[in-house]
């Protein structure tokens, strides 16, 4: 029996690239997987390949930073893949600036997308869990968020606060049966890393630079982050809550 044999996940940001690696991984070990994103073309791509595997996936069009569209996907999962065991807040985006030089527009858009989605997400899909006593929850965080990044300043505030918002959770939760652990991605091949190499302005000497300071001495590609990601959510880390893992090569060793 696969590990998620039966059990329905929902993947925000699952057409991206860690997302899509993640919903792939979930459909491989037996899950039925709801493909959220704000790009409708990129979920249905993996989702039509996770069908073509003999798996089952939705992919709905859902914008985290809205409610009323959070609720819709929500209760399209529900219908179409039944009571939701398993979380994934993957969805993400960053500006690539010095804090001086970003704006407020700015501000609010990280805080919508990085921070208050996630709430959304957790403010719908909770109730459901409660009800049954049982749900896992990862939240995909950042490296940033535990040790600083130059130029991501508003988006390490982000992920540090859904850091702590996760283990107060894990608090609030445990009495239910339900896990809310972190997962903080290091660099990682990804649309939102190269945005970040061109920010840099020389994005040759910046990835020499990483791949340098990487003890395993490569950058990270999406597909190293789905085996963290999976361990969090199955009965493997029953009794593992309130956890931040850093998936980085090395690159940071914070305790």
């Amino acid at each position: 029996m696969q590990r998620f044999e039966g059990k329905t996940v929902v993947v925000t940001g699952g057409g991206g690239g860690i997302g899509g690696a993640t919903c792939r991984r979930f459909a491989r070990e037996g899950a039925k997987v709801a493909i959220c994103d704000l790009n409708p073309e990129a979920a249905e791509k993996v989702a039509a390949q996770i069908r073509a595997e003999g798996g089952e996936a939705v992919a709905l069009c859902c914008d985290i930073t809205d409610r009323t569209s959070v609720d819709a996907a929500v209760q399209a999962t529900l219908t179409q893949l039944g009571p939701i065991d398993v979380l994934v807040n993957n969805a993400g985006w960053d500006v690539f600036k010095p804090f001086t030089k970003t704006e407020p527009v700015q501000w609010d858009r990280l805080i919508a997308i990085n921070l208050t989605g996630a709430l959304h997400m957790h403010h719908a899909v909770l109730p459901g869990m409660v009800a049954r006593k049982a749900g896992r929850i990862v939240n995909i965080a950042s490296d940033a968020a535990r040790v600083g990044s130059s130029g991501e300043a508003v988006y390490a505030a982000c992920k540090g606060g859904l850091v702590a918002f996760s283990k107060t959770l894990a608090r609030e939760h445990a009495r239910h049966g339900i896990t809310v652990n972190v997962v903080c991605p290091g660099p990682t091949d990804t649309a939102l890393f190269a945005d970040y190499k061109e920010g840099a302005g020389n994005p040759e000497k910046l990835m020499e630079a990483f791949t340098r300071s990487i003890p395993l001495g490569r950058i990270g590609q999406p597909e190293d982050l789905p085996g963290a990601i999976l361990f969090f959510a199955s009965d493997d880390a029953a009794f593992v809550t309130g956890q931040v893992l850093s998936v980085s090569g090395g690159l940071t060793m914070v305790g």
